[in-house]
C-alpha cells in the first residue's frame, strides 16, 4: 500500500470544497453531513486554504470566536502542503507525520483533485509505517 501512488487511495467522493467566505458554521455542517475532517478553501479554481476539525476546535472555539460569523480564510491553514498525485503513499504519510497533520490536498496541474487523509493508513501497512518511523527517530536523535 505505501509504494501506491496517491491517486488510487485518495478520496474523491467525500471531497468537500469552500469558498473563503464560508463561515465556520456552514463549514461544519458539511463536514457532519459527509463525515469528513478537512475543507479544502477554494478560490477561482485554486487551493487557497484547508480547514480541518481541529481548526474548528483550536482557532474557533478556544478563542470563543463566534462559528456563524467567522470565516475560513480567517482561520484556515492557508497555503497548505499538498501531494501529487502520483507520489507513493508512504510519502504522503511521511509528509503528514514530519509536519503534523492528518489531511493533505492531492493536486493535478495546479488543480485540488482529492485528498488523502492519514485515516487512509488503517490497514496492516500502517504498522510498517509506525515502525519506520519511530526507527528512523530513533537513529536521527542519535540514540
Amino acid at each position: 500500500m505505501l509504494d501506491q501512488p496517491v491517486r488510487t487511495v485518495m478520496q474523491r467522493r467525500k471531497v468537500l470544497k469552500a469558498s473563503p467566505a464560508t463561515t465556520v458554521s456552514e463549514a461544519a455542517l458539511l463536514m457532519a453531513n459527509k463525515n469528513v475532517g478537512a475543507v479544502m478553501v477554494i478560490e477561482n479554481g485554486r487551493l487557497v486554504g484547508i480547514f480541518t476539525e481541529r481548526d474548528a476546535v483550536f482557532r474557533v472555539m478556544a478563542r470563543g470566536l463566534d462559528a456563524r460569523a467567522t470565516r475560513l480564510a480567517d482561520v484556515m491553514t492557508s497555503a497548505p502542503h499538498t501531494v501529487d498525485p502520483d507520489k507513493p503513499f508512504g510519502y504522503a504519510l511521511t509528509l503528514m507525520h514530519e509536519n503534523g497533520f492528518r489531511h493533505l490536498p492531492v493536486i493535478e496541474n495546479g488543480k485540488p483533485i482529492g485528498i488523502v487523509s492519514a485515516r487512509s493508513a488503517m490497514d496492516p501497512d500502517l504498522e510498517d509505517f509506525v515502525s519506520e518511523a519511530r526507527r528512523r527517530t530513533y537513529y536521527t536523535k542519535g540514540r
